[in-house]
This record gives structure tokens, C-alpha cells and sequence, in this order.
């Protein structure tokens, strides 16, 4: 998959994952890379930025499999930027898949 596909798309899965339950890092990068290729270094910047633009914010957890895991939580300020953008995100994956229908069909 192209690089530039997931760093486009990277950002709205970690605020949609957050949207219901806080969780931790890894636990993000696993969920995500269900779904899509993407390397773990490139979500832990993507929080920081996050965090920094207060659409997210942290806490620690103690864990019973090693040390506390800190926690990531969706703020009043990224729900509201989420619902922005996920109506933007449906009308540009909906373009996109008319212009790929129209030029080579649903092969």
C-alpha cells in the first residue's frame, strides 16, 4: 500500500478507534494494522501531535503484564474535529471511488 495513502487516512482511524474507548498504543497500532500496512513508528508521532493539538490526552494504567501502559482518550475538541472529518473522508473515498469506477471499472 502507498505511503501517502496511510499517512492521509492514519489520522482519522486513530481518532475513530478512539472514539468509544480509550486505549493504549500498541493496542492501536495492532488494531490498525489489521486493516492496513503501517510501520509502529509512524502512530507514536501522530499521537504526540495529537495530544500537543489537545485533540487527545493521557493517563497511566497498571498493567498485570509489565509496567503501566499509557492510556489515550479522545477530548471534547477531537470529537468535535472527528465528526468534521469524517463527512470530509466519505466524500473524498466516495470521488475517488467514482474516478477509479469511471476509468477502469470495478475489474
Amino acid at each position: 500500500m502507498n505511503i501517502q495513502f496511510n499517512k492521509g487516512a492514519l489520522e482519522l482511524c486513530v481518532l475513530a478507534l478512539l472514539d468509544r474507548t480509550d486505549r493504549y498504543g500498541y493496542e492501536l497500532v495492532q488494531k490498525i494494522s489489521e486493516q492496513i500496512t503501517i510501520s509502529e513508528g509512524s502512530v507514536y508521532p501522530l499521537l504526540r501531535r495529537l495530544k500537543k493539538e489537545d485533540y487527545v490526552s493521557t493517563y497511566l494504567q497498571e498493567s498485570s503484564e509489565g509496567p503501566s501502559r499509557k492510556y489515550y482518550m479522545l477530548t471534547d475538541k477531537g470529537r468535535e474535529y472527528l465528526r468534521v472529518i469524517i463527512p470530509e473522508w466519505r466524500q473524498f473515498s466516495n470521488g475517488v471511488n467514482h474516478l477509479i469506477r469511471e476509468g477502469v471499472g470495478d475489474e
